[in-house]
């Protein structure tokens, strides 16, 4: 068994900016497991631009976003096993893993850092009628096959689900060549940034439809039609509202799952708002020593924000392997009225820095205040003109903020 001071599962941006962090902070004994043939993760397939806009102030494409930390790590020399499945994490972490070099083998680290991204949800979590033809993708699949391998999934195209991916690729579809029919969403919302509606839909004069879903895909061999249909508030269909379109290819964009296989394996608690592990303001889990971070832990719309997230896990690592475990003396951050979700979940009081809370809203609202609230009492209000659920919402929780606070924190949303 091999020993590390932190071993960081996955190689993309988590992973990448964990590992530098962690590095940058005095702890020089680390590994990265990436399952992938090469680093980078999910941005290798990402060609298109708009990365990087907070952190460079530039706009970037997924790989030249991924190489800027690349080459962050190899200039640290840190050591990367490519092709590598990690098959099993122990609350003691411990990682067994395989790859083709090495076979199976067992690694020790005194910090371990979730890095392991999410996937997509597929067509079979969703009651939708009809055989399974050719011609059904998620929206990440078909991204694959464009920009990698250079196949062109279909000609005629309906996508379900409003998510970014899914926005992305009606434009880079139109792009090759395909039309693409219509996006359907059920909810009364589009799950997207409002960039990507603009630039992706708008511009290529795509139309959008809310309330709306799937409710047959028509072929037997392929894809030949489907039929759609506006939902109630309930989201049932609504009987006579059905249209149909012909198509040959149907993309699905209908939600991302983090990867908490392992997490859940170490014995670590998940969170119901975000299916990420529950973690304290450094990223640390309720198991000591493992920390999490990126989508694994929340699904994010920006990489900006997994990159500034996995900077906190990496340098909370570093703390750890340095200063030993300790005992957390902490206040719960609740979600109010509203608020779909507040990460982090815990903060350790005895950790005197501010604290940024990342949360999303559950509706769209225009003219709202956003408060925490510790008790009945008040202690921060901010004023904004509109908050939508597809767009990352956060707020700092200054030191002075934090002084003296013993009870659990409220984020409320308020019209």
């Amino acid at each position: 068994m091999t020993e590390y001071d932190i071993a960081i599962i996955g190689g993309g941006p988590a992973g990448l900016a964990a590992a530098v962090s962690a590095y940058d902070n005095g702890v020089k004994n680390i590994i990265i497991l990436e399952r992938d043939e090469r680093l980078g993760g999910i941005l290798n397939q990402c060609i298109h631009n708009g990365f990087g806009l907070n952190r460079f102030k530039e706009s970037l494409s997924g790989p030249e976003y991924a190489d800027r930390f690349i080459k962050e790590v190899e200039s640290r020399e840190i050591e990367v096993r490519l092709n590598t499945m990690v098959l099993s994490l122990s609350k003691d972490k411990e990682i067994t893993a395989i790859n083709p070099q090495d076979g199976v083998f067992k690694i020790k680290a005194k910090a371990v850092i979730l890095a392991m991204g999410c996937r997509e949800r597929s067509k079979g979590a969703l009651n939708i009628a009809g055989t399974r033809p050719a011609g059904i993708y998620s929206a990440g699949t078909a991204q694959k096959y464009v920009n990698l391998k250079g196949y062109l999934p279909g000609k005629n195209v309906v996508i379900l689900g409003s998510g970014d991916i899914g926005l992305i690729m009606a434009r880079r579809m139109s792009l090759e060549g395909a039309k693409v029919h219509a996006v359907f969403e059920i909810m009364p919302y589009s799950s997207g940034l409002k960039r990507n509606i603009v630039q992706c839909l708008n511009d290529f004069d795509i139309p959008l439809y809310l309330n709306h879903t799937i409710v047959k895909i028509e072929g037997k061999d392929r894809v030949s039609g489907i039929v759609a249909a506006e939902v109630d508030e309930n989201r049932k269909p609504i009987s006579g509202t059905e249209m149909h379109i012909d198509c040959d290819t149907v993309l699905f964009s209908v939600g991302l799952i983090p990867e908490n296989e392992l997490t859940l394996m170490a014995g670590i608690k998940l969170s119901q708002g975000t299916k990420g592990a529950i973690v304290y303001q450094n990223r640390e889990t309720e198991v000591s020593g493992i920390f999490a971070c990126g989508n694994v832990l929340q699904v994010h719309d920006l990489v900006d924000f997994v990159s500034e997230e996995s900077e906190i896990a990496g340098k909370g690592a570093a703390e750890y392997v340095k200063a030993g475990a300790k005992e957390h003396k902490s206040i719960d951050i609740i979600n109010g009225k509203n608020i779909s979700y507040v990460l982090p979940q815990k903060i350790d009081t005895d950790i005197v820095e501010p604290v940024k809370l990342f949360f999303r809203v559950r509706n769209t609202f225009k003219n709202c205040t956003i408060k925490v609230l510790s008790g009945e009492r008040e202690i921060i209000a901010r004023k904004k003109k509109a908050a939508v659920p597809g767009e990352m919402e956060t707020l700092i929780l200054t030191k002075e903020v934090l002084s003296g606070i013993n009870d659990n924190l409220t984020v409320v949303l308020e019209e």
